[in-house]
């Protein structure tokens, strides 16, 4: 596949092999406004100019939540890993051999907007390394190990990490060289970033764009999305 364009050629990774677990239940297949999680993750990404081709790391019986039909870009399944990093790294190397940016996304954050999948591979094309993310703006203790508060943190700067983060190509696989190397445990590619020296742009989302973790949050994303 070639194509002529001034962008480079971007493929995202759906990370879907989770268990669930703190749901009771499968959240990626759970309905969402009448249509399950994972497959109004992936329509966003089909909806995104920015995006090539994506790489669905489930199991098969997620799979078949797919209507292939309505695929109007490159759509293709890789079974995962024991923990979301080896999920991302067995996508990682499913990719096409031209693929420039490496977008990895939460498939349990439906709420994604096509637009600000393309505002992050934009800022990833300039900068090597973006994510979406979102400012701090409660107030923050710290408490101690019997959950009695201790003392104020400054919000300054600090932000609450979502998906998509993305990434040059040759930054986010010596990343994961490195934490393979160290035996490092990531809960996402801009921990695996750091672990290099490589900072990430920042780029603020514009509407809600929560994980679905718990019963109370599939609850909060159908309020909002009516």
């Amino acid at each position: 596949m070639t194509t002529n364009r001034s962008r480079p050629f971007c493929t995202a990774i759906l990370v879907a092999a989770g268990s669930s677990r703190r749901m009771g239940f499968d959240k990626l297949s759970a309905p969402l406004a009448g249509t399950p999680v994972l497959v109004r993750t992936l329509k966003a990404f089909l909806a995104a100019g920015s995006i090539d081709e994506i790489i669905v790391v489930c199991p098969e019986d997620r799979w078949q939540l797919f209507d292939s039909a309505d695929f109007s870009k490159p759509v293709r399944r890789v079974d995962g890993g024991k923990d979301r990093q080896d999920s991302v790294a067995k996508g990682l190397a499913a990719i096409s051999s031209e693929t420039g940016l490496v977008a990895v996304q939460d498939g349990a954050r439906p709420l994604i907007l096509p637009k600000d999948i393309d505002r992050c591979v934009e800022a990833a094309d300039v900068f090597g390394a973006a994510a979406l993310a979102r400012r701090v703006t409660e107030t923050l203790k710290r408490a101690d190990a019997e959950d009695f508060s201790t003392e104020s943190l400054s919000r300054e700067n600090l932000w609450f990490m979502e998906t998509p983060q993305i990434f040059q190509i040759p930054r986010l696989r010596a990343a994961y060289a490195e934490v393979i190397d160290r035996q490092l445990v990531v809960t996402d590619e801009v921990s695996a970033l750091q672990s290099i020296g490589v900072p990430v742009k920042f780029v603020e989302s514009t509407e809600p764009n929560l994980k679905i973790t718990t019963p109370a949050d599939l609850a909060l994303a159908e309020a909002l999305l009516k």
